[in-house]
C-alpha cells in the first residue's frame, strides 16, 4: 500500500490526467494550461473538463487554431519564468509546431550556454485504434525521441498518468507527454505512490524468465494480455514498460535480456526507422552474446492507417501477433 495511506480510488486514465493538472495548477501559480478547446469545451478528449470554471481563463487558456503560435507562446512563457502546459490535440498537429519544438525548445539551453532553460510541458494524444483514419492515428513518439534536448514520456498506467506531470514540470528541459487515445477510458484502482515517480527508469510490469516483451504506451495492455496467454503455455514473459522514450533506460533493457535471453519489441509505430528499431539495435550492441534467438519486432503495417475497423485492427499490433513473435523466439 502506498505511503499516502490505505485508500484506493477508482478512476480512469482521463480523470488521473485531469487530477494531475488540477494539482499542478493549485500548487504553483506559475503553471497554466493552454491549447485548442482546453477551456470551455473541456479538452478534445475531456481531460481538462471543469478546470476553466475552477481556475479561470488566465490559468486555462483557449488558443487560436495555430500550433506554431501557441507552442511558441509556451516557449516564451517558459523563458519568462512560467511553467506552461501546452496541449496539442493529436500528435499529427504537432508537426505544425515542429520548428518551434526542434529549433527553439530543444536547442535554446545549449545555444545559450545554459542561460536559457525552457521548462515547458507539451501534452498530446497519440496512437490508433479508434477509427480516426490516416490523418489522426499516428504514433510519432519515435520521431521526437530522436531529438536531443527534450524528454519524451509515454505514461501507460493510471499511476503514471496521475504522477508523471509534477516531475515533468520540475524538469528544466522541455518534456513531451504522449497520451495514447485508447487509454483514456481505462479504469481501475489508483494507488498513492510509495515515492515520487521516476522519469529516468523503465518499469517491470510483470517479471519473467523466458522472454522479454519490451513496449510502451498504448501497447502495454496488449503486451500484458500476451504475457497472460504465454503463461497459460508455461512460457514466462517479462514485460518491460519503457515509460521514458528519451532518454531510454538502456540498463533496464539489457538487464532484462540478461535474465531471459530473448526479446520481442512491441511498437505501434511503423517498423521502418521506429523506436523498436532503436531498442533492437541497442540490444544487438550491448547484449548480443546474451541472446539465444534473434530479436523480434511487432509493429504496425507500413500503410497509412485505414479507417475501416477490421482493416485498422489488421494494421495494428495485436495480442496474437505478440504471442506469435514470442513463439518464434522460444520454439
Amino acid at each position: 500500500m502506498g505511503a499516502g495511506g490505505t485508500h484506493e480510488a477508482k478512476t480512469t486514465y482521463r480523470e488521473a490526467m485531469r487530477e494531475a493538472l488540477r494539482e499542478a495548477l493549485r500548487s504553483d501559480d506559475r503553471v497554466f494550461l493552454m491549447g485548442e478547446d482546453v477551456g470551455r469545451y473541456g479538452g478534445c478528449f475531456g481531460v481538462s473538463l471543469g478546470l476553466l470554471e475552477e481556475f479561470g481563463p488566465e490559468r486555462v487558456r483557449d488558443t487560436p487554431l495555430s500550433e506554431s503560435a501557441f507552442v511558441g507562446a509556451g516557449i516564451g512563457a517558459a523563458l519568462a519564468g512560467m511553467r506552461p502546459v501546452v496541449e496539442i490535440m493529436t500528435v499529427n498537429f504537432s508537426l505544425l509546431a515542429l520548428d518551434q519544438i526542434l529549433n527553439n525548445a530543444a536547442t535554446l539551453l545549449h545555444m545559450s550556454n545554459g542561460q536559457l532553460p525552457v521548462p515547458l510541458v507539451i501534452r498530446m494524444t497519440t496512437g490508433a485504434g479508434r477509427q480516426l483514419a490516416a490523418q489522426h492515428s499516428h504514433s510519432l513518439e519515435g520521431w521526437y525521441a530522436h531529438i536531443p534536448g527534450i524528454r519524451v514520456l509515454a505514461p501507460a498506467t493510471l499511476e503514471d498518468a496521475r504522477y508523471m506531470l509534477a516531475p515533468a514540470l520540475a524538469d528544466p528541459d522541455p518534456v513531451l507527454i504522449f497520451e495514447h487515445g485508447s487509454l483514456y477510458n481505462v479504469s481501475g484502482e489508483l494507488l498513492p505512490p510509495d515515492e515520487p515517480v521516476d522519469l529516468d527508469h523503465a518499469a517491470i510490469r510483470r517479471p519473467g524468465t523466458d522472454i522479454s516483451l519490451i513496449t510502451y504506451g498504448g501497447s502495454l495492455p496488449k503486451t500484458l494480455a500476451a504475457a497472460d496467454d504465454l503463461a497459460a503455455e508455461d512460457i514466462s514473459a517479462e514485460v518491460i514498460d519503457l515509460r521514458t522514450l528519451r532518454p531510454l533506460d538502456e540498463a533496464a533493457i539489457t538487464a532484462s535480456v540478461a535474465r531471459t535471453h530473448r526479446a520481442v519489441v512491441i511498437d505501434e509505430a511503423w517498423r521502418t526507422g521506429s523506436l523498436a528499431a532503436e531498442v533492437s539495435a541497442r540490444i544487438a550492441e550491448r547484449s548480443f552474446y546474451e541472446l539465444d534467438a534473434p530479436v523480434e519486432r511487432v509493429c504496425s503495417a507500413e500503410v497509412p492507417m485505414p479507417y475501416a475497423r477490421r482493416l485498422e485492427e489488421a494494421a495494428l499490433p495485436q495480442t496474437t501477433d505478440i504471442v506469435a513473435a514470442a513463439h518464434r523466439t522460444v520454439d
